[in-house]
């Protein structure tokens, strides 16, 4: 996929960036690695402690340690007291919105620019690797986890992430893609078996690194916890080196996540380079010992040292020039950023009109009262080792203030820690101040949200509910005021079902980072026009989502039955009602769609980068405010062999337009866009025929379409002695060939219907189609000759 005429393409915002050409430590790789001696080259494999790799100092040779790093929406170097589940101090740094945020921006070059700011940060804290970014798929809205990756698709994953890489690289540090892969869910997580076809893989859950990799190639990828069809991620040589390297190019180095080994010399064998955190020596002494007796290759060994020393001399540069200036970050330009981000990324799902208007946005702050905890405190960010301390933050509820010059009611309403707490002589009074602020004010906002204790690493959500007492809280402020506006907080999609009819106006916010708060009230008060667009769908309820049932598993394995099928590509095709569609986010202007048209850029197309539909759309600001659309396109292959989704994002543009301006937006779709993962051949082939192009603002909401006739290529599989009648028929060479030989058999027309399935070489056992095994063997050498 291109974009052109409106926006940066993805794959330039993506592109490989090198370090900077800074002076430094100069450190010859291959010199190094010619000195080691095999426990020495084993040692490196493993860090030294949590967080830093393993140094060698001897007159021989010198290999420094580098410093590897949480997290991926802001620096979590710890101070002291080092551990992986962010429980230790951490120097402060920019919490930049979580993933969840960022994916709802559907915007690369923003994206780019937060990387370039968490790799200052990272530079300058003599960090040589953040670990980050995560892009995992949310297959379930209860992974614990959700809050740490971008999206239900692996476009919007693949496509931000690259950025994300390419900005944090560009200042001379390196990234951490994970984890890789098939980990969507916390249950079990460093056990539990993913059992997933191929064809799933191909198409879902590999594609976002895929595009990660090719695009802006991370310095490292760290491997999964989990199995991928009983072999563990940290030892799957398909997963690692076939895939990853020979596939895709991966040049850089992968790292397991921390504590994810479990046979430290079939990991090596499999491509997993280095070891996190240090074993004590352990598993040290058991490569070499395998060494040693002949079970694993010295020069896999090499291969493996080799990387981890590259790791460090491409560290060196930056950090040395870092730490000689005595450089800092603009702590004050990075809140902005985060400011920036966070109000990208809120969506405005609900806007109706209350008095004739729609409640938002906000004319000013005389007659507004807020009510909801998570105002005045926060949850901006996750739990679990992504956890950053913040070098500021703010609370919605000053924000609004500072922003209107008025001294905006407040009433808690509920408290976060007991969130659960429903009723009693607390939550009841509570309550009731909430109550009365909103009887006396003009309009109410209302913050809910998930607290922490209900979504982290580590675990699972146990459902999508907002808290029992906030639900009962905001039933008893719109009983007495009916201009209501719901503000969430949380790190994955909840239900709204049960409640949103309270409430004119409903806005995501998600988790906002240190500058959430400010971020949000930019959008309720119209300074920022609403842009943020959903990355996954939010449904009616739990229990209409395609892993249900599935999901988390049993008994150490996790079926993923829901196939290719995963998120708006399972709801759009049952055409089953949902809450708010994939892709949907409303403004406070109005965009109209003209002029949709497609055309084939080359005659034979095949499965490879290269443009092979261009398609075309004019999009014009209906409104009379500025902002920002995001246009996008869908692919629909409704006539191949295999079942393909009722329609899948390929392409996706941000465009900023004043009122009345109108711009066209070009998307090139590739080959590969076009293509599916055939189960049989084992690769990616595009099926000639009729392809449909919609172009829209939701998966649901399609302005416009058009249809282009690709010339494919030859997907049809060798005939053998099992395929079928139905298959033989079917053939250009040898089909008439069969046809004949069948009647001439005696078979009539009304029975093809019963013997259509049944095998060639069952048929000539038989007797019935004319032909006995020596003919149908001469058959099939004449078809696949």
């Amino acid at each position: 996929m291109t974009i052109e005429e409106t926006t940066e393409a993805p794959s330039a915002a993506g592109s490989p960036q090198n370090s900077p050409s800074t002076p430094g430590r100069a450190f010859d790789v291959e010199h190094a690695l010619a000195a080691l001696t095999l426990e020495e080259k084993a040692a490196l494999l493993s860090g030294l402690d949590f967080w830093t790799t393993q140094p060698v100092d001897r007159p021989e040779v010198t290999v420094p340690g580098v410093m590897v790093t949480d997290g991926p929406h802001g620096l979590r170097k710890q101070a002291e007291s080092p551990d992986h589940l962010g429980l230790g101090t951490s120097v402060p740094a920019t919490c930049f919105p979580p993933a969840a945020t960022l994916g709802s921006t559907w915007d690369p070059a923003l994206l780019r620019r937060v990387g370039e700011a968490l790799g200052r940060e990272t530079r300058v804290n003599d960090v040589a690797v953040l670990l980050g970014p995560g892009i995992n798929i949310k297959r379930s809205p209860l992974n614990g986890r959700n809050f740490e990756y971008l999206s239900e698709d692996p476009v919007i994953s693949g496509e931000l992430g690259a950025a994300l890489v390419a900005g944090i690289q560009s200042q001379g540090v390196g990234t951490s893609l994970k984890h890789f892969a098939a980990n969507n869910q916390e249950a079990d997580r460093m056990r539990v078996s993913a059992d997933v076809d191929e064809r799933t893989l191909r198409e879902i859950y590999l594609p976002g690194f895929e595009r990660v990799v090719k695009r802006a190639q991370p310095w490292t990828v760290m491997c999964s916890y989990n199995k991928i069809n009983d072999v563990y991620a940290s030892q799957n040589h398909w997963l690692l080196t076939e895939v990853l390297r020979d596939e895709w190019g991966f040049t850089g180095l992968v790292v397991s996540d921390w504590g994810a080994v479990r046979d430290r010399v079939a990991a090596v064998a499999a491509g997993l380079d280095l070891e996190m955190p240090a074993s004590g020596g352990r598993t040290d002494a058991e490569v070499v010992a395998a060494v040693r007796a002949g079970e694993l290759d010295e020069a896999v060994v090499d291969v493996a040292a080799r990387r981890v020393l590259s790791l460090v001399a491409r560290s060196l540069p930056a950090l040395d020039a870092a730490a000689a200036s005595g450089e800092g970050f603009d702590a004050d330009a990075h809140h902005a950023l985060a400011r920036e981000a966070a109000a990208a990324g809120t969506v405005l799902l609900k806007n109706e009109s209350a008095d004739g208007a729609p409640l938002l946005p906000l004319a000013s702050g005389e007659g507004v009262a807020v009510i909801g905890e998570l105002a005045r405190t926060p949850r901006y960010q996750g739990a679990g080792s992504s956890q950053v301390n913040p070098t500021r933050l703010d609370d919605a509820l000053s924000a609004l203030r500072a922003a209107t010059g008025a001294e905006v009611p407040f009433a808690a309403g509920y408290t976060v820690d007991g969130a659960d707490a429903g009723s009693g002589t607390d939550a009841d009074a509570l309550r009731d101040e909430a109550v009365e602020v909103a009887r006396a004010a003009g309009t109410v906002l209302v913050f809910l949200g998930l607290p922490a204790s209900y979504e982290s690493e580590g675990f699972d959500r146990a459902h999508m509910d907002l808290p029992a007492e906030q639900v009962a809280l905001l039933e008893a402020v719109a009983a007495v005021s009916s201009r209501v506006v719901v503000v969430l907080a949380n790190g994955s999609a909840v239900s709204v079902a049960d409640w949103q009819h309270l409430a004119p106006a409903v806005v995501e916010g998600w988790l906002g980072g240190q500058a959430g708060g400010s971020g949000v009230v930019d959008v309720l008060l119209g300074a920022v026009n609403p842009a943020g667009r959903l990355a996954e769908t939010i449904p009616l309820r739990l229990q209409d989502n395609p892993s249900y049932g599935n999901f988390p598993g049993e008994l150490g394995h996790v079926r993923y039955g829901e196939g290719l099928l995963v998120g708006y590509r399972w709801y759009d095709a049952r055409q089953a009602d949902v809450a708010y569609p994939f892709g949907h986010g409303l403004s406070y202007t109005t965009f109209a769609y003209s002029g949709v048209a497609a055309e084939v850029l080359r005659t034979d197309v095949v499965a490879d980068d290269e443009a092979a539909v261009r398609v075309r759309v004019t999009v014009t600001n209906t409104g009379d405010r500025a902002g920002a659309e995001v246009v996008q396109a869908y692919v629909a292959d409704p006539a191949a062999q295999v079942q393909r989704p009722e329609r899948e994002l390929k392409a996706f543009a941000k465009v900023d337009l004043e009122p009345g301006e109108s711009r066209e937006v070009t998307f090139d779709l590739s080959g590969r866009d076009l293509a599916y993962w055939h189960p049989v051949l084992r690769r990616w082939v595009v099926e000639g025929g009729e392809f449909e192009v919609a172009v829209g603002t939701s998966s649901r909401d399609l302005r416009g379409s058009a249809t282009v006739v690709v010339d494919g290529e030859d997907v049809r599989l060798p005939l053998e002695p099992l395929s079928t009648v139905n298959e033989a028929l079917d053939h250009p060479v040898v089909g008439p060939r069969i046809e004949a030989l069948v009647h001439g058999g005696g078979v009539a027309d009304d029975m093809l219907g019963m013997i259509g399935d049944m095998p060639l070489t069952v048929i000539a056992d038989f007797g019935m189609g004319g032909f006995d095994r020596a003919g149908l063997a001469a058959l099939l050498a004449e078809a696949n000759g």
